[in-house]
């Protein structure tokens, strides 16, 4: 089970095993007890993991891991931006901390950290976050995915945890995903276990979208009107509706262009672009943007300005997942990009393609769901 990493702002992926392993056993138990409750919970979508909850003790946990890897760290914490350069020994850094009742592994650490740094968090920030006393809070959504997703208290990060084989996956890809981020620092891609959240701040956010560029399976019933559920809508939600960027639009299309084919290189699909908006007040409709450059970089270089494809970015809280158009402002990311299209994918794209007749479905080729994904926000964005 994973018990922390990172991207948008995360930290270094982690592995908990032991004690901690036959905890989580334990908890299929304690699962049939909280059944009926689930069921309830189901219909919230966010709610706080106090010390009645069957993954209070995972969590705890997990906060104790992760402090603990964070001050692992040569860094250590800091005020500071850390922004090192990276040797090819931390990339293959692992590092193993035993706990009273867990073991946490540590992969690549000095990386993440500098990850973080190039995003402009200090790793006080992070661990603050990441570890407060306050409990984590759980979001049950409607994915067909079996893992479980935890965002910190103030909802600024949002953790998920993730099998060995994607863990593999992420660590073998690391590096390449690194240049990507180097050459496209304003990149859509949320990568890692540990993410800042796509939706932060969330409080005046009126609709959430998961989109995938597809028909079969992507629809889900809304909220009653005036409720306060939280539901992550599909694609055939979104219908008859439009992302007005006005003058962002060919800054984002090209965005999502560059991610989606450096994912197609990685031979992955599945992966969605989460979309909310919230109406602009009018006192944000003029606010300030500035150009975010790394520290230690110079602002004035035009040329890669365009090369990166770099933006103007607002002066608020997630700068990079946050484009206002004339009227609304968005918040928009790639997450989930841990599915190989692997010979078991490849036996269910033939399956799919018998069961729905002219559909379209999610398992396709990788250069299929890019092209596709690309085409349905160019027919959806104005």
């Amino acid at each position: 089970m994973s018990a922390a990493a990172a991207a948008g702002g995360g930290g270094p992926p982690g592995m908990m095993s032991t004690a901690g392993q036959q905890r989580r056993r334990s908890g299929a138990v304690k699962r049939r007890r909280w059944g009926g409750l689930r069921q309830q919970w189901k219909l919230l979508g966010l709610f706080e993991i106090d010390q009645q909850h069957e993954f209070y003790g995972l969590t705890c946990m997990m906060k104790a891991g992760v402090a603990a890897a964070i001050q692992n760290n040569a860094s250590a914490v800091s005020h500071y931006l850390i922004i090192a350069e990276v040797s090819d020994d931390d990339f293959r850094s692992e590092v193993t901390q035993i706990h009273k009742d867990f073991t946490m592994e540590t992969f690549a650490g000095p990386v993440f950290s500098s990850l973080r740094g190039s995003l402009g968090m200090t790793e006080l920030e992070y661990q603050q976050s990441l570890c407060s006393d306050d409990c984590y809070l759980q979001f049950i959504s409607n994915s067909k995915s079996k893992a479980d997703f935890f965002l910190t208290n103030d909802k600024r990060f949002f953790l998920k945890t993730q099998n060995k084989r994607e863990i593999k996956f992420l660590l073998a890809n690391l590096k390449i995903y690194m240049e990507h981020l180097r050459k496209h620092p304003h990149s859509l891609l949320k990568y890692f276990i540990v993410m800042q959240s796509v939706f932060y701040p969330d409080d005046r956010i009126d609709a959430r979208y998961d989109i995938k560029g597809c028909e079969v399976s992507r629809w889900t019933e809304p909220a009653p009107e005036g409720s306060q559920i939280i539901v992550v809508l599909k694609d055939l939600n979104f219908e008859g509706q439009h992302i007005t960027l006005d003058r962002q639009r060919p800054w984002f299309l090209r965005q999502v262009e560059i991610d989606t084919h450096f994912l197609r290189r990685l031979n992955v699909l599945d992966y969605s672009l989460l979309l909310a908006h919230q109406p602009l007040q009018h006192d944000e409709r003029h606010h300030s943007l500035s150009f975010h450059s790394v520290p230690g970089s110079d602002a004035t270089e035009l040329p890669d300005f365009k090369a990166q494809n770099r933006r103007l970015l607002p002066d608020l809280k997630n700068p990079l997942h946050v484009i206002d158009g004339p009227e609304q402002r968005y918040f928009i990311g790639i997450i989930d990009i841990f599915t190989v299209y692997s010979f078991r994918k490849r036996l269910e794209h033939l399956w799919k393609r018998l069961r729905h007749p002219g559909r379209s479905f999610s398992t396709v080729r990788p250069q299929t769901y890019c092209l596709r994904l690309c085409q349905w926000l160019q027919d959806h964005t104005e």
